[in-house]
């Protein structure tokens, strides 16, 4: 009996010591907020946060934006599954009035988690309200504000302030890669004084209103075909009213966007006899995008604004 019951014995043993190796597998004993390797867990709303967050935080966060490549961020709509992904993060990067969905997520987080960058970024152009209806974007103002890298650049300070608080021990990275971005930024900002200083036309015309905070800061007039959605169909009355401005103002170039269809802009061209080229609203990457990364698609949005208005 003795002989019988040995082997069992070492094979309940060994089964024990597997179960308790496998449950030590499964335990996260970093204590880190971000999982297992202790980064943080980050969300960003759209791709300008995701990208302004993931400079700041380097290697010492997870950045997830909740807007897909390719999407509008206008239109976002989160799942089930990205409200659990809103639920988990350290940090939630977004924009407060501007994708309803986001801010009633971030509504049920703890108020520290939430990084509304409004403030930081100043919202000060009004959006234009269609006939009829309430003013679009946030608070009636015009949300595009990552088109204008000074008001990015100060939400980048803001980035690095909320990460600091949520992780101390990585202030010095925190402050260093803003400054970094910041200075780039700059850069970039006075790419934009220079190029666009000396042009022959100054009238900026675009298939929806998304660029009037880089007209704004470069002293361009921007005319919308259409309001701040991009899906809004314009009505007659709109597309007499650009085609006469074109025409008036003697445009040479109409605008139109990455997601959205070029269809309006190329009817203006063809009633004016102008051409169209791209502006990149940069609300999201997709595979046609002119770059990698916010910082290229704003210097390509720069060289066709150089050829489109044209300036020297």
């Amino acid at each position: 009996m003795k002989l019988r019951l040995a082997p069992l014995l070492c094979t309940v043993t060994a089964l024990a010591a597997a179960a308790g190796l496998l449950a030590g597998c499964g335990s996260d004993g970093s204590g880190g907020a971000g999982g297992g390797d202790g980064r943080l867990s980050l969300v960003a709303s759209f791709y300008p946060l995701q990208f302004a967050t993931q400079r700041v935080a380097g290697d010492r966060a997870q950045v997830t934006s909740l807007t897909p490549p390719g999407a509008e961020p206008h239109d976002l709509e989160l799942t089930p599954k990205d409200v659990a992904t809103v639920s988990g993060a350290d940090l939630v990067v977004y924009l407060k009035g501007f994708q309803a969905s986001v801010d009633d997520a971030v509504a049920d987080q703890a108020a520290e988690a939430g990084v509304d960058v409004a403030p930081a970024a100043d919202l000060d152009l009004a959006a234009a309200a269609e006939e009829g209806e309430e003013p679009a974007g946030v608070n009636g103002q015009d949300p595009h504000f990552w088109l204008d890298p000074s008001r990015l650049s100060a939400v980048t300070g803001l980035i690095a302030e909320k990460l600091t608080a949520a992780d101390p021990d990585g202030a010095a990275t925190y402050r260093a890669n803003a400054t970094s971005l910041e200075a780039e930024l700059t850069g970039l900002d006075a790419e934009f004084r220079t190029g666009l200083a000396n042009c022959a036309n100054k009238d900026l015309v675009t298939s929806h209103e998304a660029f009037g905070y880089l007209a704004e800061r470069y002293g361009l007039t921007q005319v919308g075909i259409t309001g701040l959605s991009p899906d809004a169909e314009p009505q007659p009355a709109d597309l007499a009213r650009v085609t006469d401005f074109v025409r008036e103002h003697k445009v040479r170039t109409i605008y139109y966007e990455t997601l959205v269809s070029p269809t309006i802009a190329r009817t203006v061209a063809a009633e004016t006899g102008a051409r169209t080229a791209v502006l990149d609203p940069i609300e999201g990457l997709t595979k046609d995008s002119a770059g990698s990364d916010y910082l290229a698609v704003m210097r390509s949005n720069l060289q066709h604004l150089r050829e489109g208005q044209p300036c020297t």
